[in-house]
């Protein structure tokens, strides 16, 4: 069996510094106005810093392998629930068929 890992101090301190400067990235993206690609690229800055604490602060780029496929799954999962949410989100009222009334108040619109 595997024992644990022990990662270097430098191997640390060059992931909290590439943690700091992505933090300071979506600080300094946040005060840009880049229309529809603010939420995916603060998606994607937020997924990298994500990545960098799973794989050495948790230290998943040691472990068993099948531990960074259930990773990779749980990661895929919310890729496919936050594009559902951002597209009904983002199509809302695109309906031909979708009134300000509610379906009540329609038939009985249509009774009189």
């Amino acid at each position: 069996m595997k024992g644990h890992h022990i990662t270097s101090r430098t191997t640390l301190l060059k992931v909290f510094v590439a943690l700091v400067a992505l933090t300071a990235l979506t600080a300094l993206t946040a005060q840009i106005d880049i229309g529809v690609f603010n939420i995916p690229l603060a998606l994607a800055i937020a997924g990298s810093k994500a990545l960098l604490v799973v794989l050495f602060f948790m230290a998943l780029k040691y472990d068993k392998p099948v531990n960074a496929l259930f990773f990779a799954l749980g990661v895929l999962f919310v890729v496919v629930f936050l594009t559902f949410t951002l597209f009904d989100t983002a199509f809302r009222g695109d309906l031909g068929n979708v009134g300000k009334e509610t379906i009540h108040s329609t038939e009985e619109g249509a009774e009189e």
